[in-house]
């Protein structure tokens, strides 16, 4: 087999050496976007390839910004991570490495120790390869086929109206390079695990099979903030609200209200920064779907219960994101459309002096979308005006926002809630819709994980919800002050910078793979860092190009003090 092989070629017999039960088969790919042509590099296919690849002229490391590239010509959201796969396993396959792939999708690519290394212990280094997909809604951009486009902005590379994919697609391009090392790296016996569907619910950390690692030390590349080393991380949990509500066709005969005097209108609320529901959710931004909530009754205040109807309701998208958009469609009666459109002007300069100062893009508007005197069978059917009350007062009366801060570690949030999406769906009943609000809960303390997830189910009780998803709440990952690991990245860190000068050591409100892969593979030792990542999550997400090579230094300097460590 090629494991045999290559180890042979380096001299080495290592855990991370064994045979694998996948075969390895290099064979063409012609999935779209995505053509192998070259044992160098793979080679994409892209609308910009020109300026991609002068976004990231001159910019080092060499390796790693052109294995980033490659993956941002790669489609890969959450569950359809199978071309990026495939890439992985021909990139294998062109460099004689052995890979193995379990069920679920991760796959763990091996390097043999080299440079003196060989008889080190096997050290794994993880990322994720899916990524969040959110645009801007004017942009036409499919991610299950489309490549991003790149664009330099300063010091910071950004996708243009999209996500970059920077999280997780940084750690994932380091391990590449890494693996793409000269036989002469100083290198300890590698294995690169890159894990699926992270950002939609950490279903291959979860899912992992126990035989896919032997190491014992993990480097978990998927932090954002240049200058910390990450050993602990929230755990969390996601929630589904399913509210049954009532539709009515509007005649002249079912209620008080003429259809022929009534007219659609849509309102939109949009701008907002969003972002990521864990490490932004202390900045008070604004939440799109409870805002939007707010302006509906503004609408229903100004126009009175016969003045107006909902007639649908829509916000936000990923549970790991902060709503950055909604939008409804409303009936508004002729002689309330001016108290409508004024409540609504009124709400917006209220709005600004709450958010102005972070939300400056915010926009709020109340736009007729038919004329007035349209025949009865032309309005859409409306919510019953007790399911509009209840499903609104449920929405802004969820808990969002950081609910408490550690008293153990200042200024670190403890638990958290992210109102995340409100979705219409189909009902069973005649007449009747359902609506879909997810909420994601985060906390370094389980109890009090549970604890908050008790109380939103207990409002979706108040609020008259036919159904409650719980989901399976994933762990938090208990920091270890006395980690061999820490301790060799604190000093190669120190060593890098001269002098005194240290990494700040702690924790993060966000969920990492961390938590979940201590648990399936007992004993091992983690730490987690990387390059500057601001605005995950959203199409603002951008990296600092001036912490991604030193994050790299950093890395091939922890590796080859740990390449010197004998068990």
């Amino acid at each position: 087999m090629l494991s045999r092989g290559f180890c042979r070629t380096f001299g080495v017999r290592s855990p991370c050496a064994r045979p694998v039960a996948s075969a390895i088969k290099f064979k063409a790919c012609n999935l779209l976007l995505y053509a192998s042509t070259s044992s160098v590099s793979p080679v994409l296919t892209t609308r910009d390839g020109m300026a991609n690849d002068d976004a990231i002229a001159d910019l080092k490391p060499v390796l790693l910004w052109r294995y980033f590239k490659d993956l941002t010509q790669i489609p890969r959201p959450s569950k359809h991570e199978e071309r990026v796969l495939q890439y992985l396993k021909d990139f294998a396959a062109e460099r004689q490495l052995p890979w193995q792939q379990d069920a679920v999708g991760n796959l763990v690519i091996r390097r043999p120790g080299s440079g003196g290394g060989e008889g080190a212990p096997c050290v794994v280094v993880q990322g994720h390869v899916d990524m969040v997909c959110e645009k801007e809604p004017s942009l036409d951009h499919n991610f299950l086929t489309d490549p991003l486009a790149l664009r330099r902005d300063g010091d910071w590379l950004k996708a243009i109206g999209t996500t970059l994919g920077a999280d997780n697609g940084i750690g994932v391009a380091t391990a590449l390079a890494l693996l793409s090392s000269p036989p002469s790296a100083k290198l300890p016996p590698l294995e690169c695990l890159f894990t699926v569907d992270e950002e939609t619910g950490l279903t291959g950390a979860f899912n992992i099979s126990p035989d896919l690692l032997t190491g014992r030390t993990m480097l978990n590349l998927d932090t954002e903030d240049w200058g910390e080393v990450f050993i602990g991380c929230s755990g969390g949990g996601d929630m589904s609200l399913v509210v049954e509500v009532a539709l009515e066709q509007l005649t002249s005969s079912s209620s008080s209200l003429s259809p022929t005097n009534m007219t659609v209108h849509t309102l939109k609320l949009g701008g907002l920064l969003g972002g990521h529901s864990g490490l932004n959710i202390h900045e008070g931004r604004g939440n799109a779907v409870q805002l939007m909530a707010r302006a509906l009754a503004a609408v229903a205040a100004a126009a009175g219960r016969d003045g107006w109807r909902l007639v649908g309701l829509t916000g936000g998208d990923k549970r790991n994101a902060i709503a950055r958009d909604a939008s409804a469609v409303v009936l508004v009666a002729e002689d309330k459309q001016d108290a409508a459109a004024s409540a609504i002007e009124s709400l917006l300069k209220d709005l600004r002096t709450e958010y102005g100062t972070i939300e400056t893009g915010l926009s709020l508007t109340l736009t007729p979308a038919a004329a007035a005197g349209s025949p009865a069978e032309a309005l859409p059917p409306a919510l019953l005006p007790a399911d509009a009350e209840r499903l609104l007062s449920l929405l802004r009366g969820l808990p969002h926002g950081p609910l408490k801060f550690s008293h153990a570690v200042p200024g670190l949030v403890e638990t958290s809630n992210n109102v995340a999406s409100v979705k219409e769906v189909p009902s069973s009943l005649p007449a009747h819709r359902r609506y879909v609000v997810v909420t994601s809960t985060r906390s370094s303390l389980m109890a009090a994980l549970e604890a908050t997830r008790d109380v939103i189910q207990g409002l979706a009780r108040l609020g008259g919800c036919v159904e409650v998803q719980r989901g399976k709440a994933y762990p938090g990952w208990q920091p270890d002050l006395d980690s061999k690991v820490l301790k060799v990245t604190l000093d190669a860190y120190r060593d890098m910078l001269g002098g005194n000068q240290t990494a700040k050591v702690g924790a993060i409100h966000a969920g990492l793979e961390c938590g979940i892969l201590g648990e399936k593979f007992p004993g091992m030792d983690m730490v987690s860092f990387g390059p500057t990542i601001k605005g995950a999550h959203s199409p603002d997400e951008r990296v600092r190009i001036s912490t991604v090579e030193p994050f790299w230094e950093l890395t091939i300097k922890v590796l080859e003090r740990l390449a010197d460590v004998r068990q």
